[in-house]
């Protein structure tokens, strides 16, 4: 696969999820605020903070690991490219 259409696909991937990540911690974030405009009602039991705290990390924390997969994938992409230019190999 040439080099711009490898690029091209693998910036898409990085912002499809770069959105689905950030709706995922909009949502982690939307759902605090409303539990705790609902916990002055009866129905709900408030949160503790470390909860919410909890929640929000084990939302960032898969945001955190694509960033690192996606460093990691850039780098094999370009060392691949660069190895086939040195021993003469299109790709």
């Amino acid at each position: 696969m040439p080099a711009s259409s490898a690029d091209a696909i693998f910036w898409i991937a990085v912002a499809c999820c770069s959105v689905a990540q950030l709706a995922i911690i909009r949502s982690v974030i939307i759902s605090q605020s409303r539990s705790a405009a609902s916990a002055v009602s009866d129905v709900a039991a408030p949160r503790s903070p470390a909860r919410r705290a909890a929640e929000l990390a084990w939302a960032v924390l898969p945001g955190i690991a694509l960033i690192v997969l996606f460093l990691f994938t850039w780098r094999a992409m370009h060392e691949f490219h660069i190895t086939a230019q040195v021993m003469g190999v299109r790709s």
